[in-house]
């Protein structure tokens, strides 16, 4: 069966009708909200220094959400982990793992943008063998011992790291969009967060399969935005939040020299590029079944539907129409059949 969740960056851009306040306070109510819907799980997403607050800080988000909730896990996906302290991190997720009473998904990743790593000191030259040592030292500080490890990053002797999680092992999800990250995250991770990288996916598999390893769980990004009756309509609302939320990321895409798209001027411009991006919720089954179809690893399918300047409650409907009219078509048999998506 193929888990349902949502992703959230917790944003309010300058010139935005409400307060960030008021953004953290309406997407919480929306989480709980979607879980009484039935969805499975709830991701976070970090940046730093943007004007718009995107959330830099996912631990005490997800602390929030696990208070609010008993049932939907709760996911990283990325936390930026050479941006912190492993150690700080492992203490922090595990208690949100107590806090949840066992529902947390610790993904983390290295980034990709020069201002955070020139802010945090991380060296661009090392960071892919300090991220390995970082991960090492999560599995230790999680795990029912003490830490022993001597790296060229981090050292430490029988510290005896608490408290420890419920889950044992507490699950860590490894993402990445390009080649080394995706070897990394098949030959360390218990998942792997594919997001937009779905291509990376037969990559991954066959690292996996060439180390004798089990497919783990993979996540990917579903595409669109909402859900609605008047596709139409809906993007002419969300258009600009859209446009302001691409054109952002494809200047830091541009900068880190991975570029994945072209920016978006109007409603139009996104309609001719992604006609998928409002769909109803017919053409929500069809997208779902024809990833399932190509991809058939995919355990999780998660969507963004609160882009950047979007009032969390403007996407209830949206919500509302997916629980009911695309999940249920995919509740127990993981694939949906000719004839549910035509229905």
């Amino acid at each position: 069966m193929i888990d349902f969740g949502l992703w959230y960056d917790f944003r309010n851009p300058p010139g935005s009708a409400a307060s960030l306040k008021d953004v953290y306070a309406e997407t919480i109510e929306q989480v709980v909200f979607a879980e009484q819907l039935g969805f499975d799980h709830v991701w976070t997403t970090e940046h730093h220094f943007v004007v718009d607050g995107y959330s830099p800080s996912l631990l005490p988000i997800c602390a929030a959400v696990a208070a609010r909730t008993r049932r939907v896990r709760v996911g990283t996906a990325v936390l930026l982990l050479l941006l912190h302290d492993p150690i700080r991190i492992a203490e922090d997720a595990a208690t949100v793992d107590l806090i949840s009473g066992g529902r947390l998904d610790l993904g983390v990743g290295i980034g990709y943008r020069q201002p955070e790593f020139a802010a945090f000191h991380v060296r661009e030259r090392t960071r892919g063998r300090q991220f390995e040592e970082a991960i090492a030292v999560l599995r230790q500080a999680l795990g029912p011992g003490p830490v022993d490890f001597r790296g060229q990053f981090y050292q430490y002797e029988g510290l005896d790291v608490t408290p420890k999680p419920i889950q044992q092992p507490l699950p860590l999800w490894l993402g990445g969009l390009t080649a080394p990250a995706v070897s990394r995250a098949a030959r360390l991770g218990d998942g792997f967060l594919a997001g937009a990288g779905e291509d990376f996916i037969p990559a991954f598999l066959a690292e996996r399969a060439s180390r004798g390893q089990a497919t783990p769980p993979i996540w990917a990004s579903i595409g669109f935005v909402a859900v609605a009756r008047d596709p139409d309509g809906m993007l002419a609302r969300i258009a600009p939040h859209v446009i302001y939320q691409r054109r952002i990321y494809a200047r830091w895409l541009q900068q880190a020299g991975t570029p994945i798209w072209d920016v978006p001027e109007s409603a139009n411009d996104l309609r001719r590029s992604d006609p998928d991006l409002v769909v109803t919720p017919a053409r929500a089954r069809e997208i779902i079944a024809q990833r399932l179809a190509g991809q058939p690893a995919l355990t999780h399918l998660s969507w963004a539907p609160v882009p950047p300047g979007l009032g969390p409650h403007e996407a209830t409907a949206s919500l509302e129409l997916f629980a009911a009219e695309v999940m249920p078509h995919f509740r127990g048999g993981g694939e949906a059949t000719e004839h549910d998506v035509r229905t």
